[in-house]
């Protein structure tokens, strides 16, 4: 009897510790929850928490798991208690993780890990969802042509700091390209960057403030994301369809978030390689001027275009388009060199910003640029390139097909081939399974704000030849 009553204790304290342990992770789930919104920044200083019986409703948790989750951060600090009137995020903010950036599925696919596996990878390892093209893809020749061109040049040339606004000479000849595409800028109007990303950077720098919210495309180039979040923006997102992003949902969110900015590609779109059609950049437009919303447009796969695209800077001249490119996906990423267009009278504070954040501009890379474009290296690289990519896109589209992945647009221009997987594959499994055998995928969830793109994966046609790719891609999925 003694032992009998000594296993029903136990079982009775084992049971009640469970349950202590289970309503403890809830509180953490809950807690967790609501860091993660404050480090995304979709929680702001000042900004309402949900109630606690709605919070409650949609974590599936009791009302006392939300009131316990929400004295405990009180407590941290990370948020307050205003009697009456409910909790609210603290009015200082926490340091900013990019790591923290979610909804996080997974850390080891997530789009700051897919940047740097691909930078870091070494030769045994596939990329075939990095961003950018082979090594002997490049212009190799042309570029040790360019250098030794640059050994003689004056000292001053070879030591010294840039001008804030960059070289003249390029600053012309990148006027009288873009007015091949329709855009009317003088080299008074453009300033040189070390990249597009940093003109991206600048930009944001000048024109959003914490708080602030932006929109994107969804799915988009995931460095947007991860860059809007270090300036501590609210980023919303709109489906993007195969002719530019779904202009009725577009008007719901100008009408819903009233938005600072939308970044978005022209020409080529990243990662599904559509093309914005000119009825869809005509309305994009019309609801921009009605909405005052500054638009940055991310021309930097404008030289894989077969044929000419819609720019928006063109249809708007330069009044509340911002034009971006670079040279770091024809040329080289190693070559740092990208550009802004922009409305006159911005020049004069972006030229400060730029003196603020990098002082001078990286002159020797603009003169390697500009020898590559004048002396006709350029042209007969593209046009070569091109036709590569063509045949590439091509041969990687028909063997993805043969093991049951299908392409969203059929043999886009560019780089890129988005696609979906079979009914109840996830490509983040996938990814994780690709990664044992020095695989490196970029499942579509990281490309996507709404995480509504499980199914897809971004394809690199230049980095997908090897047989190996497929072989690993049918075994994963059949897993």
């Amino acid at each position: 009897m003694v032992d009998r009553a000594i296993q029903m204790t136990e079982l009775v304290l084992e049971t009640n510790t469970a349950h202590t342990l289970a309503a403890t992770t809830l509180v953490e789930t809950v807690m967790a929850t609501i860091r993660q919104r404050i480090a995304a920044r979709s929680l702001t200083p000042g900004a309402r928490l949900p109630s606690i019986r709605a919070f409650a409703k949609s974590m599936q948790v009791s009302k006392s798991t939300v009131v316990e989750a929400y004295e405990r951060l009180a407590a941290e600090g990370a948020i307050r208690s205003r009697p009456g009137s409910g909790f609210y995020a603290s009015g200082s903010l926490a340091p900013l993780s990019l790591a923290e950036i979610g909804p996080r599925l997974d850390r080891a696919v997530d789009p700051l890990w897919v940047s740097r596996q691909s930078l870091e990878a070494g030769d045994d390892v596939l990329k075939p969802g990095c961003g950018w093209l082979p090594a002997s893809w490049m212009p190799q020749a042309g570029l040790r042509r360019a250098l030794r061109t640059a050994a003689r040049a004056d000292d001053i040339a070879l030591t010294d700091y840039g001008t804030p606004l960059g070289l003249p000479p390029l600053r012309q000849l990148l006027a009288r390209r873009m007015a091949g595409h329709g855009i009317e800028a003088s080299p008074d109007q453009i300033m040189l960057t070390e990249s597009g990303t940093q003109a991206i950077d600048l930009l944001c720098r000048f024109l959003i403030e914490p708080g602030d919210t932006v929109l994107v495309d969804d799915p988009c180039y995931f460095n947007f994301h991860a860059l809007l979040r270090a300036h501590r923006a609210k980023v919303v997102s709109v489906p993007y369809t195969p002719s530019g992003p779904d202009i009725e949902l577009f008007a719901q969110a100008l009408a819903e978030h009233r938005p600072r900015l939308y970044i978005t590609n022209s020409a080529i779109h990243n990662p599904t390689g559509a093309i914005l059609s000119p009825v869809t950049a005509h309305r994009l437009l019309k609801l921009a001027d009605q909405s005052d919303l500054t638009i940055i447009e991310d021309d930097i796969f404008a030289d894989f275009e077969h044929a000419p695209a819609p720019r928006l800077a063109a249809f708007d001249g330069l009044s509340r388009v911002v034009h971006i490119g670079s040279f770091s996906k024809t040329l080289s990423a190693s070559v740092r060199c990208g550009f802004i267009a922009a409305p006159r009278d911005w020049i004069e504070q972006l030229t400060d910003l730029k003196i603020a954040t990098t002082f001078g501009g990286g002159r020797l890379a603009a003169e390697l640029v500009l020898t590559l474009l004048k002396d006709g290296s350029y042209r007969k690289h593209m046009d070569l390139l091109r036709a590569r990519l063509s045949r590439a896109m091509g041969e990687t589209s028909a063997r993805l097909k043969a093991i049951g992945i299908t392409p969203w647009i059929e043999q886009p221009a560019g780089l890129f081939l988005w696609c979906s997987l079979p009914d109840g594959v996830d490509a983040t499994e996938v990814a994780r399974r690709a990664l044992a055998a020095n695989i490196v995928l970029a499942p579509g969830n990281a490309f996507s704000l709404s995480q509504t793109a499980s199914r897809f994966l971004r394809f690199n046609v230049a980095q997908s030849g090897d047989e190996r790719i497929f072989t690993t891609l049918e075994a994963a999925m059949s897993r």
